[in-house]
């Protein structure tokens, strides 16, 4: 079962994957898009992960300067 939990920031986090989920979530992606896309969509999934990111930082800062 997945659940979705808060850290001390509240931001969510998923809490019951756990490493054999993570395996199991690799093995599937490597099947699906060989070794050599791979590193490619890491990328860019780390790319856009870092964007979403800054991007409700700003909106949070802002959102606190107006108070």
């Amino acid at each position: 079962m997945l659940t979705i939990t808060f850290n001390k920031r509240g931001e969510k986090m998923l809490s019951n994957i756990g490493i054999p989920g993570l395996i199991l979530i690799l093995i599937v992606a490597l099947i699906v898009f060989g070794p050599n896309k791979l590193p490619e969509i890491g990328k860019a999934f780390g790319h856009s992960l870092k964007e979403f990111k800054n991007a409700t930082e700003e909106l949070t800062d802002s959102e606190d300067k107006t108070k």
